[in-house]
């Protein structure tokens, strides 16, 4: 092995080297890909999921119930009718005129069925001062936001000719047009401007504007290529709104770190004096396997949502591993190609103010060196001060509280809507959002079965579980009844969820458990939530495993070493554990929140913990795995241990550095959408990805690793048949002595 060509082994360095060798059929065959998977999932279209489907439990029970039943639940809505001063009742003739001319106007727009005056189906709040007339929106549930307005309209006139009441439109519908004017855009913001953001970015490390624009035309391609997927793969496992924005994300957060990480070795090896076939390979090699490495790495973390059981989670899952694993294949292949025709034009676009700022020898950035001479030089103190800052952060995490955010948790009070709902749960509490008990019979009129349906609303209320009224609305044809019942709480979940249980463990199985062959799940928003909440936290600890073992023995096999399999996980947990406590601190707390433009809500959103540990996990791996193999090469090159970390830490600095500017910039976009899940997302996501840039990378990994010495290329010796998956020397390497221990024998790093 006495130069560079002895020896080949290994995946990325085996593709690298036939796409520079095979150029224009590498770039060809990336094309039809993208071309074919887009011309796929086009004629494929794609299958979104059943709201049958959403959930396990009682949730689904009702959905399946409802779905088979062929009734398609229209999209209900509610005029809330509220004096404005205690004077006026719901008695009053005045009053009385208001409700006449409210079910008249929207009745009038025809765009309406079955409206209610609340003197007939008794909606009149306990002071008298508020009273609800209902209705459904005609057509389908799924678009009643598109056919709401001339109803709104109609009941602001109504509004403007009795100034002594209040009178309010609240529902699905109305509540669907007010959040997709208000927020409907807000997505498509953060998503048109995170590639900008990230482009400007990359000007800014290379300086010149065909590099920059690589990562970002990789990232994209990879995107378009995996939206194709989606739509073939969403016949077998159904997809989101959601699953494309978390796909749209992660994809351009690892297609762009994939590239950068490929690029920024092969500018290092030429500006080192390698000539380009031989800068190809070294980073082909390295990078690339690192890229690989990486790539399995976070496919696997993805791959853990699908333990969920939960039809969001397994969608987004699978989206994210999908586009993962495309432009891990992309930055292999394709990127060699086209950096072989490129050559020197890749530095083309020369951005005369944005000169590339020199540093130190061989590439080191001189802040690094900096911090790592220190860091270096007191192990211990920076493992004690690192680790005792990142403890102290996540500490808050103890006492996370989760739930679904309310509707006034979610938006505050900044939108008209919100404050209806306030008002309405105030006077009605649990009217905005009551249980639906879905009673199936074998014959729903049955004396039986109206006798238990009659049992069950009477005893709805004398159990303290609602103050009514509870409306049953009977389905003959279909032998269903739905029954909804306004739980005690209202838009306080831990409250309504005790209301929740009393009608599912008390109530129901006293009255409508008592008769032979019904059925009779409860559903609802609180219902909703609740099962949600069950379900996810049965699939913790499945996830949790799976993710950390699969993450360790991908480690071990890649470096063959135990210690820094473990070590990988441990500096992981602690920055997802430092992720947690920034969330609960900011939004749980409040502390500081109105420097993220968010609020204190007193709780973090369900889904977003397991969703930050499988994201932050797998993401992580991107900047340790790359890390950790040019302080192994380096050590494998003969140097000592503590001079393989400094070099392996300063030399990566920029291309960490840089990765992690353009992640924390993307999260922090979603960060700035109005909604208190997208900002508890964004401002998770960023502050996790800094953390893990700067204190895991740059302080804690270099000190660890300093203090283990050796140790830190341990494997036992019943380990060593495992398969062998670390990459080539560089031509670099293999020209001076082989590295060896304190006993003289070659180092197995």
């Amino acid at each position: 092995m006495g130069n560079g060509e002895a020896r080949v082994r290994g995946l990325a360095a085996r593709a690298g080297g036939w796409s520079a060798r095979h150029r224009w059929a590498a770039v060809g065959i990336w094309v039809l890909f993208v071309v074919l998977a887009m011309g796929l999932g086009s004629a494929a279209g794609r299958v979104d999921v059943k709201d049958s489907d959403q959930l396990k439990g009682e949730t689904h029970t009702a959905a399946k119930i409802i779905e088979d039943a062929g009734i398609d639940e229209p999209a209900s809505e509610t005029v809330l009718i509220q004096a404005r001063d205690s004077g006026l009742k719901a008695t009053d003739a005045e009053f009385r005129d208001a409700v006449t001319a409210v079910v008249q106007a929207v009745e009038g727009t025809g765009r309406v069925t079955d409206a209610t005056s609340p003197y007939d189906t008794k909606t009149i709040s306990k002071d008298g001062r508020s009273a609800l007339v209902q209705f459904d929106m005609r057509g389908e549930a799924d678009t009643a936001g598109e056919r709401v307005e001339p109803v709104l309209k109609a009941v602001e006139g109504v509004q403007k000719d009795h100034a002594s009441l209040r009178i309010e439109e609240i529902g699905g519908a109305s509540m669907m047009k007010t959040f997709d004017d208000a927020f409907g855009d807000d997505f498509k913001k953060a998503e048109y401007s995170a590639v900008p953001v990230a482009l400007g970015i990359l000007l800014i490390a290379f300086g010149a504007l065909v590099a920059a624009l690589l990562p970002v035309a990789l990232a994209i391609t990879a995107i378009m290529a995996t939206m194709g997927l989606m739509g073939v793969v969403s016949h077998a496992v159904p997809m989101t709104d959601a699953a494309n924005s978390v796909m749209l994300l992660v994809g351009l957060a690892v297609g762009v770190d994939y590239c950068l990480f490929y690029l920024r070795r092969e500018r290092e090896e030429r500006a080192a004096g390698r000539d380009a076939q031989t800068a190809l390979r070294i980073a082909a090699a390295t990078s690339g396997r690192a890229i690989v490495v990486s790539g399995v790495t976070v496919c696997v973390a993805m791959a853990g949502m699908l333990f969920t059981g939960l039809a969001e989670f397994e969608a987004m899952g699978l989206a994210s591993l999908m586009v993962v694993a495309v432009a891990m294949v992309g930055s292999v292949t394709v990127l060699p190609a086209l950096l072989s025709l490129l050559g020197e034009r890749v530095e083309k676009g020369r951005i005369p103010f944005l000169r590339r700022r020199k540093q130190g020898g061989n590439g080191e950035s001189r802040f690094w060196t900096a911090v790592l001479r220190r860091v270096l030089a007191r192990p211990v103190v920076s493992v004690a001060v690192a680790a005792g800052a990142l403890l102290a952060i996540a500490a808050p995490a103890v006492g996370m509280k989760t739930q679904n955010l309310t509707l006034d948790q979610e938006f505050g009070d900044s939108l008209p809507i919100v404050q209806t709902y306030n008002r309405l749960n105030e006077a009605f509490p649990g009217g905005s959002d009551p249980a639906e008990v879905v009673v199936r019979a074998d014959d729903i009129n049955a004396p039986e079965v109206r006798s238990a349906l009659a049992d069950f609303r009477e005893r709805a209320v004398s159990s303290g579980a609602s103050r009514g009224p509870v409306e049953i609305k009977l389905h003959d044809a279909q032998n269903l009844a739905f029954v909804y019942v306004p739980l005690v709480g209202g838009s306080d979940l831990d409250k309504a969820g005790a209301s929740l249980e009393k009608l599912r463990d008390d109530v129901r199985p006293a009255t409508l458990g008592k008769v032979d062959g019904i059925e009779a799940p409860i559903t609802g928003q609180v219902a909703g939530s609740k099962d949600f909440n069950d379900q996810l936290a049965g699939a913790v600890v499945p996830v949790f495993a799976f993710v950390v073992v699969f993450a360790f023995a991908l480690m071990l096999l890649s470096f063959r070493s135990l210690t820094i399999a473990l070590t990988s996980i441990v500096l992981n947990l602690l920055s997802v554990g430092a992720a947690y406590g920034i969330l609960v601190a900011v939004f749980q707390h409040g502390w500081g929140a109105s420097l993220v433009g968010a609020e204190g809500v007193g709780a973090i959103i369900t889904w977003l913990p397991l969703f930050l540990f499988v994201i932050l996990f797998g993401l992580s791996m991107d900047y340790h795995v790359f890390v950790v193999s040019r302080i192994r090469e380096a050590r494998l090159r003969g140097l000592e241990t503590k001079d393989a970390i400094r070099h392996g830490v300063v030399t990566t600095a920029g291309v960490v550095t840089s990765a992690a500017v353009i992640m924390v910039a993307v999260f922090a976009i979603f960060g700035t959408l109005s909604m208190q899940s997208m900002k508890q997302m964004g401002v998770g996501l960023a502050a996790a990805v800094l953390i893990d840039a700067t204190i895991i990378r740059g302080v804690l990994l270099p000190a660890v690793m300093a203090l283990l010495g050796e140790r830190n290329w341990y494997l036992p010796k019943w380990l060593h048949r495992l398969p062998d998956l670390t990459h080539d020397e560089a031509p670099q390497a293999v020209a001076g002595p082989a590295a060896r221990d304190d006993k003289g024998e070659p180092i197995r790093v």
